[in-house]
C-alpha cells in the first residue's frame, strides 16, 4: 500500500474538494489529514489548537502524515500549513510520492474559505491572514512540488482529470 497522490496549498486552493474527485477517478481512497488528525485525538483542529497550541497541532500532524505516507493507499490532502514542519516536509520528500501543488490566487482563495470560521489560522482576517500564508509558505510548497496546477477558472472535475492525467502519465511539464 502506499499513497497515489499528495496535494499541498494553501487553505482554499481545492485540496479536499478536488482529492476526492481524484481518488474516485484513480479508484482508490481519499483522506484528508485534517480529518485523520480529528480521529486520532478524537478532538476538532479548531479544539487542539485553543487548547494545545498549533505547535501541538503540528507535531500530531506530522506523525498523521507520516504514518500515511507510510500506511495509506490513495490520495492524501494535506493541510495548508503541513509543510511548516520540517519533519513532513522530509517525509515526503523521502516517500517519492506525486506532490501537487494546487494554486489559486488569493483573492480566489478569500472568497472559497468565506468569513474562515472554521479555520483557526484565518478567523480573524481572511483576506489579510492568507495574504500572508501565502507569502510565506509559496516558496516552500514550490520547492516540494512535483508539479502545479492553478485551480482558478477549473472546476474541481477538471483539475482532478488533469492531476489523474499527469499523474498517470508520469509527465511531468511545468
Amino acid at each position: 500500500m502506499t499513497v497515489q497522490v499528495v496535494l499541498i496549498g494553501l487553505p482554499g486552493a481545492g485540496k479536499s474538494t478536488t482529492g476526492r474527485r481524484l481518488a474516485k477517478l484513480l479508484a482508490v481512497a481519499f483522506a484528508d489529514t485534517d480529518d485523520l488528525i480529528e480521529q486520532r485525538a478524537g478532538r476538532t483542529v479548531r479544539e487542539i489548537f485553543g487548547q494545545d497550541g498549533e505547535a501541538e497541532f503540528r507535531r500530531i500532524e506530522a506523525d498523521v502524515i507520516s504514518s500515511a505516507l507510510r500506511d495509506f493507499d490513495g490520495v492524501l490532502a494535506l493541510g495548508g500549513g503541513a509543510l511548516t514542519t520540517a519533519s513532513t516536509r522530509e517525509s515526503l520528500a523521502a516517500s517519492g510520492i506525486p506532490v501537487v501543488l494546487l494554486t489559486a490566487p488569493v483573492a480566489t482563495l478569500v472568497a472559497r474559505v468565506g468569513d474562515g470560521s472554521s479555520r483557526p489560522l484565518l478567523a480573524e482576517d481572511p483576506p489579510a491572514r492568507l495574504a500572508e500564508l501565502a507569502a510565506e509558505r509559496e516558496p516552500v510548497y514550490r520547492r516540494a512540488a512535483t508539479f502545479t496546477v492553478q485551480t482558478e477558472f477549473r472546476t474541481p472535475s477538471q483539475v482532478a482529470a488533469h492531476v489523474a492525467a499527469r499523474v498517470h502519465s508520469k509527465v511531468v511539464r511545468p
